[in-house]
């Protein structure tokens, strides 16, 4: 069980330390609103009512002792970065920082955050994949030109095996997984459709309707695939 720490409580810092919690990790919340840390109080393993810009007052609630820090207040720059100073410097090895735009983000990764998320700018980026084909579901960026996508497959790849249709040849693009539908009995007798993931799929697999293709390649290639 990992331990982290969430600063900053607003809709993203709650939603980070909720689903932490949630699966079951030790979360430390923290933040200078009295009413924000009481929302979380109960979903979480200790919340403290703090200014986390304060070394001392991190260094009191024992912040060099988590896994991974979670600065979650990117829409206060100054004080995301010198709370992001501040964690470098206490020796958390692990320091998560939310940023607004790319500036702050070479800030923060320049004053010690060992990854930068840009929560906006990512689900800005997957809802215009998105649209830009009807059959892509999910976009994720690896890189600047590589992704991963959740493709649904053309009427002539169903019922056909992996071998068969061989789209690393064609366009350069390899099948990491398989989604597939499927129905599964739950308590009361009745059934529903669960997704199950075939992991690193074999030449023999074959396609079936309502199947996804999890694809990775670059991007080229991934458009390439949807024009077809």
């Amino acid at each position: 069980m990992r331990q982290f720490a969430v600063i900053g409580l607003g809709r993203f810092g709650y939603n980070v330390a909720k689903t932490l919690s949630e699966k079951g990790h030790q979360v430390l919340a923290i933040d200078i609103d009295e009413e924000r840390v009481q929302d979380v109080s109960e979903m979480v393993t200790q919340a403290i009512c703090a200014d986390a810009k304060d070394e001392k007052a991190l260094k009191a609630v024992g912040i060099e002792n988590v896994d991974v820090a979670i600065v979650a207040m990117g829409d206060n720059i100054e004080a995301s970065i010198l709370i992001t100073l501040a964690l470098k410097e206490l020796g958390v090895k692990e320091i998560v920082a939310k940023a607004v735009d790319e500036d702050h983000s070479k800030v923060l990764e320049k004053v010690g955050a060992t990854k930068v998320v840009a929560p906006e700018r990512d689900m800005g980026i997957r809802v215009a994949n998105s649209l830009m084909s009807p059959t892509v579901i999910e976009h994720i960026e690896l890189s600047e030109d590589s992704s991963i996508a959740e493709v649904v497959p053309p009427n002539e790849y169903i019922n056909k095996r992996l071998r068969d249709i061989d789209i690393r040849k064609k366009y350069n693009l390899n099948i990491i997984a398989i989604k597939k539908k499927t129905k599964v009995v739950i308590k009361d007798g009745t059934t529903k459709e669960e997704d199950k993931i075939n992991v690193a799929p074999e030449p023999d697999d074959t396609i079936r309707h309502g199947d996804i293709l999890v694809v990775v390649g670059r991007n080229e290639h991934i458009d390439k695939f949807q024009r077809r």
